[in-house]
């Protein structure tokens, strides 16, 4: 049996406070699509990197973005 050596955690990177963002904007659609999945999903913090506050209002920011047709809906698994 191989044992495994578990790699070091690579910390995410906050594209916020590299972009010095301090509030999100549901206009800026282009920073938003950074957040979302290709299947339009929500990205989680353990993937972007945010802290709880600033996923907060990514999540607001793309819910009314998506309400203003600048980003798609999840896509459905069906068929």
């Amino acid at each position: 049996m191989v044992k495994r050596v578990p790699r070091p955690g690579q910390r995410r990177r906050n594209l916020l406070r590299a972009n010095g963002i301090e509030e999100v904007d549901w206009k800026d659609a282009a920073l938003l699509r950074q957040f979302i999945s290709d299947r339009g999903k929500i990205r989680s913090r353990r993937v972007t990197g945010l802290t709880p506050q600033e996923q907060k209002q990514v999540a607001t920011a793309i819910k009314n973005a998506r309400e203003m047709a600048l980003l798609p809906y999840p896509a459905s698994q069906r068929g």
